[in-house]
């Protein structure tokens, strides 16, 4: 008889098999593995493989049903998730999909582009050593790769924990949190250079992100935000920044005209950047 490795234990026969193959996951390989980017994928895998799956009873004679899987089949989906994991890390942020639900909306290529020539001639025009010059991205997770290949210190904040992937260069944090008294403290005027996308285009957002890039900013940081044009009067008031005539784009079509906002001549760089 085939050698098995048990799953779970159930009881009755009502649990639906979605709930046992997800619990199976996440217990066994940890819930980053199991984002709503690797589901569609894992599961018509796992599924084909429960096709043949060996159901036993258990010593005691009971109702309770004990869900095996054949060794070589787990094994085969260590494999598939050692894969996928290793898959994670290589890409970054590129094999994770936009979540509305967070306001997520990815620059296109010439957007990140154009702020990657931002930060390489402000690095290099500034008076701080290029290997201690921080970037700090807030709610900007799209540009986060092509930054940091200019810049070693570059850190992310951001909702969003799958992109806790770029380890000590990642810090979770919510914009609701501004006006708590010790909140991002331990990044008190650490940095030379601030990108924000505010995740909505609200009077509060923009005031509570005001909050903490004043709180993280160096004396004399450089401050760019890209957001909507209607949060003009509230990126001026709130920030520091007024409108430039760079116009961020996305890899989607969005129904909100979108700006840039700075404390410096953005558009200055960027036009000096632009391919002959």
């Amino acid at each position: 008889m085939m050698k098995t490795t048990p799953i779970c234990s159930i009881q009755g026969h009502q649990l639906r098999w979605s709930r046992m193959l997800v619990g199976l996951v996440k217990n066994r390989y940890g819930s980053a593995l199991f984002g709503a980017h690797v589901q569609p994928t894992i599961f018509p895998i796992i599924c084909s493989l429960m096709a043949t799956e060996n159901r036993e009873k258990s010593d005691d004679g009971s109702d309770e049903e004990e869900y095996v899987l054949p060794q070589d089949t787990m094994l085969i989906l260590q494999q598939f998730l050692r894969e996928k994991a290793s898959a994670n890390r290589n890409t970054q942020d590129e094999c994770f999909e936009e979540n509305w639900q967070l306001s997520q909306f990815w620059y296109n290529e010439s957007t990140k582009q154009a702020i990657a020539s931002v930060v390489q001639s402000l690095q290099k025009s500034s008076a701080v050593p290029e290997n201690t010059f921080r970037v700090a991205l807030l709610s900007a997770p799209s540009v986060y790769k092509i930054v940091s290949e200019i810049n070693a210190n570059a850190m992310l904040f951001e909702f969003d924990e799958r992109f806790s992937c770029h380890g000590h260069h990642f810090h979770q944090y919510d914009y609701n949190r501004a006006d708590e008294m010790n909140y991002l403290d331990e990044f008190r005027e650490s940095f030379d250079l601030i990108i924000a996308d505010p995740p909505f285009l609200s009077e509060e957002c923009i005031e509570k992100m005001g909050i903490m890039m004043k709180k993280i900013a160096k004396p004399n940081c450089k401050l760019l935000l890209c957001s909507g044009a209607v949060v003009h009067d509230w990126a001026k008031k709130y920030i520091g920044v007024t409108m430039c005539e760079f116009q961020p784009e996305h890899e989607r079509n969005l129904g909100n005209e979108f700006r840039s906002y700075a404390n410096f001549d953005l558009d200055s760089i960027i036009k000096k950047n632009l391919p002959s």
